[in-house]
């Protein structure tokens, strides 16, 4: 009697434990510092080392800072901060795939020289590792061996690739300008699907423009371009499911001014970098049920874990809150510009069918003081907390969220009330983890009793089904139906059976 013994793959991803850490960084400058206005910043995890234990990765801080000059002049100088960091845990191993996020928390302003800003970050890092699980199984062809076999779905892990592409801009502005101060770009994902060996992605880049008109008027506009782009990967089918994250590449984003005869045409040049993973449900044959008619036999089972990734929810929502400045700020005569925006998603859950997320928006407001004839600043933040309804299926998700704040005003009332409103696009991705078992060992326990009688009557409970019969009497199933035709099963009342053994020698 011998079992044969093969193995099927499941995925299952490990969050890695969140941690944070300081990076200093220098901002170069090229005029002297009056006062800072705003300080933005972008983390992107550019690369990443596997190791058995460990994680190495880099990336990059996309910082810009808007300040204006002792001569009173509004200056903004985008820079990048390189950094390296590491996770560590013992279930990483050389082969695994990692999802790696990084977010500045907060940051101060350490020192301020004739060519430097120095800045120091506190940078949270988390992320998954992909990992491929091996679950063992058995099968048999002996003749004396019953097996009930079942299909179960299990997820696996197709594999994960990146691209980089561009997206262009254009707006027309109908009025000379002096120059263009801040040039923001965000990208939002709406939809993923996949393809035949492609992963389609589709979303938005949106642009800010904060520019200063020959009138010394301070304005702002959005552009918003939508793009389908198509990322290869081999293995992918139309039933799979993919994830995908983009980012702007902040630091080769590019904006070029032309003059017209009746204003200005501004170009913006985005490189969006997309990293998609894909994943496959499919149907194993494992043994769900097992026994021997000639033997006792000793069973055992091994549990293994898996995640399901799940479509992700999108939506588009919006805030508001507000800010009364203290007595010790000057009070704000006339709002000229808001200076740059930032945002910290804190927490995501699903609660009776809704998915509900919360953070903190940030602005900060560059104001105008008439006693002083000066320009200042203040920063608002506004907590938020937003729902839509969820699409996800299981109990308690994991979530990962991404987020956009756009469209963000700020008006004043009485000189030192602040109202803020703006919008926010959201993209919501599940992970569904599930614990299931197989048959995974069999071994003989002890050789079976010769049966001393060739037919028997049996007594079987309601309920019970023809392999249930069968396993206890030791007989194969197909036998006892074939000995049984009038009776139904699975049975309506108790009920005797009758057996005819086959002789052995």
């Amino acid at each position: 009697m011998s079992f044969e013994k093969n193995k099927f793959q499941v995925v299952k991803k490990k969050r890695l434990q969140k941690s944070e850490f300081n990076v200093e960084c220098n901002v170069p400058i090229d005029t002297e510092v009056g006062k800072i206005f705003s300080v933005c910043h972008a983390v992107q995890v550019e690369s990443a080392e596997i190791l058995n234990g460990v994680i190495n990765y880099n990336g990059n801080i996309d910082f810009c800072v808007l300040y204006s000059s002792v001569d009173g002049e509004i200056v903004t100088v985008n820079a990048t901060c390189p950094f390296s960091s590491k996770f560590e845990d013992s279930q990483i191993s050389v082969g695994d795939k990692v999802s790696l996020d990084c977010e500045v928390v907060d940051f101060s302003v350490e020192s301020i020289t004739n060519s430097n800003i120095k800045i120091t970050c506190v940078v949270q890092q988390k992320g998954v590792i992909i990992l491929s699980k091996d679950v063992e199984i058995i099968d048999c062809n002996d003749d004396n061996i019953c097996l009930k076999k079942d299909d179960i779905f299990v997820s696996t892990f197709i594999g994960q690739s990146n691209e980089i592409f561009n997206i262009e801009n254009e707006i027309a502005i109908k009025e000379p300008i002096r120059k263009v101060i801040l040039c923001d770009s965000q990208v939002s994902i709406k939809e993923v699907e996949s393809g035949v060996n492609f992963v389609s992605v589709a979303g938005e880049v949106i642009n800010r423009l904060l520019y200063l008109t020959e009138n010394d008027r301070y304005e702002t506009s959005y552009i918003t371009e939508n793009f389908k782009e198509e990322v290869e990967l081999d293995g992918v089918t139309k039933d799979s499911i993919a994830e995908a994250k983009a980012f702007v590449k902040k630091n080769q984003v590019k904006c070029e001014v032309a003059e017209q005869e009746k204003g200005v045409i501004i170009k913006i040049n985005v490189p969006i970098d997309i990293k998609v993973c894909a994943y496959e449900e499919k149907p194993i044959s494992v043994v769900k049920d097992i026994y021997s008619t000639n033997a006792d036999l000793a069973i055992s089972t091994e549990s293994f874990d898996m995640t399901r990734q799940l479509n992700s929810d999108y939506f588009e929502t919006k805030i508001d809150g507000t800010l009364s400045l203290g007595d010790d700020k000057p009070r704000v005569d006339k709002i000229l510009f808001i200076a740059g925006t930032n945002l910290q998603i804190s927490n995501a859950y699903v609660k009776d069918g809704e998915v509900f997320v919360e953070g903190v928006a940030k602005a900060n407001v560059v104001y105008l003081n008439d006693e002083e004839n000066s320009n200042q600043s203040v920063t608002v933040e506004v907590p938020f907390v937003v729902s839509d309804k969820s699409s996800v299926t299981c109990e308690n998700p994991e979530l990962s969220v991404f987020a956009v704040l756009y469209d963000v005003d700020v008006v004043v009332k009485k000189g030192r009330d602040l109202y803020f409103d703006g919008k926010l696009k959201v993209q919501v991705g599940y992970d569904c983890n599930e614990i299931s078992a197989v048959i995974n060992n069999v071994s003989v326990q002890s050789e079976g009793v010769e049966r001393d009688c060739e037919i028997e009557l049996v007594y079987a409970k309601k309920d019970m089904d023809a392999w249930d019969i069968a396993k206890k009497f030791k007989v194969r199933e197909e036998m006892l139906m074939i000995q049984n035709p009038e009776v139904a099963f699975p049975l309506q009342e108790d009920t005797n059976i009758i057996l005819f053994y086959q002789k052995t020698k």
